[in-house]
């Protein structure tokens, strides 16, 4: 029987979480109370000394420290490592303010997609992206502080707690509805096209999930990638590396590629909209980029041209994180422009600049048998194009050893 995990400090919220326990079995769930108390022990069915001894340095990392921050985060830590290890475990549940919010999310990002998590947290109302995160995190705002029970809050929890059992109950569902195998695919606007048009021909033998590369569209392929839910990746839009790399405001960050990487899993790539650099409105770019060449996107977004030096080193970067590769990979470069506004006659039209970037691609990819590059002389956006990618999947899928 999978179990539901009710998470949360039971020496400041111990009323709050046996109540949270009891409207879990009064919906039909079985709930196990974890104690993440970072100062003192409240009554659970696990221990936060239990918890705490599955952080790498041993419970002192989050037990007895003076500084609470270093507490809360360390709990966090030992909290993703402990759930993560429970073969019983259905579903989570956890309450509580912003240091708790912090804590217990910091674990369930670290969990599966589809494994359902409910986080009833007093910030639930405000900016909850730093806790949700790529993850599939239900934010609940209790309404009133999580501070003894009240008529309003016993109605929060109950919902909370009614909710996470139904999920845990129909989470076999999740898997058996997928009637082909799913693959994840990156598009922009300038790189539409090709996409839409890469989507349209594998529609029949694939589910495709579009991801808008903004950031938290590549940080969300690659959850999904590391969670295991996709049979491929076509990574056609790889244009956060380039905000990473100079300093736009759409980065996916450091870890862009590390998923597919390390996951093996078969990746189609290309270069889409690398040769664009993203800013909010004009007013936002830093002086020092004055006198380069800008594209109004539209009076909120303002896309600014990379450079040669820029480009040689996005391909560098590409490169070194692609030589990690446990699967079959394939890089398709399109010489003839990486978005609709990298074209002959277009305003971000600059051979010269694309070539560094392929040129720099070759010389450091360590190349063999599952890792290749192609030169095509064509548009991203042009149809050709799309085919080739089709028949490049065909080609990494077989690699892998994967059934279409």
């Amino acid at each position: 029987m999978k179990l539901i995990y009710v998470v949360g400090t039971c020496d400041t919220k111990q009323d709050e979480l046996f109540y949270t326990c009891e409207a879990i079995r009064a919906s039909g769930g079985t709930a196990r109370l974890v104690d993440v108390g970072t100062r003192s022990e409240g009554q659970a069915d696990v221990s936060n000394e239990t918890v705490a001894a599955h952080h790498p340095l041993g419970s002192s990392a989050a037990l007895g420290q003076t500084d609470r921050n270093v507490a809360l985060e360390a709990m966090g830590d030992a909290l993703a490592t402990y759930l993560s290890q429970q073969s019983d475990l259905g579903g989570v549940i956890g309450l509580g303010g912003s240091g708790n919010t912090g804590m217990v999310t910091r674990a369930m990002r670290a969990l599966p997609i589809g494994l359902p998590k409910v986080m009833v947290s007093t910030i639930a109302s405000g900016d909850v992206s730093p806790y949700v995160g790529e993850s599939d995190i239900f934010m609940v705002s209790p309404i009133t502080d999580i501070a003894g029970l009240n008529r309003i809050n016993r109605g929060i929890l109950g919902n909370a707690a009614a909710a996470v059992t139904a999920m845990t109950a129909r989470r076999a569902d999740f898997g058996d509805a997928m009637q082909k195998p799913e693959i994840g695919l990156t598009q922009f606007g300038v790189t539409t096209n090709c996409v839409d048009a890469v989507r349209s021909k594998l529609s029949d033998r694939f589910e495709c999930l579009s991801f808008h590369a903004t950031g938290t569209g590549g940080r969300t392929l690659e959850k999904l990638v590391s969670s295991g839910l996709l049979t491929a990746v076509i990574d056609p839009t790889t244009t956060e590396i380039a905000d990473h790399i100079v300093g736009g405001v759409l980065s996916a960050g450091e870890r862009r590629l590390d998923a597919i990487a390390t996951s093996g899993t078969p990746c189609v790539l290309s270069l889409g909209a690398l040769d664009i650099v993203n800013y909010w409105a004009p007013e936002t770019i830093p002086e020092s980029f004055a006198d380069r060449l800008f594209h109004m996107h539209n009076p909120e977004v303002t896309l600014m041209r990379t450079s040669a030096v820029e480009c040689t080193e996005i391909g560098r970067w590409i490169a070194r994180k692609l030589n990690k590769c446990n699967g079959p990979v394939l890089i398709l470069a399109p010489m003839g422009g990486f978005s609709a506004l990298d074209a002959p006659g277009h305003p971000f039209w600059n051979p010269e600049a694309d070539e560094a970037l392929v040129a720099a691609l070759e010389s450091t990819l360590e190349l063999g048998a599952n890792r290749q590059i192609k030169r095509l002389d064509c548009n991203i956006n042009d149809l050709n194009f799309a085919t080739m990618v089709t028949t490049a999947l065909d080609e990494v899928l077989e690699q892998a050893g994967e059934s279409t």
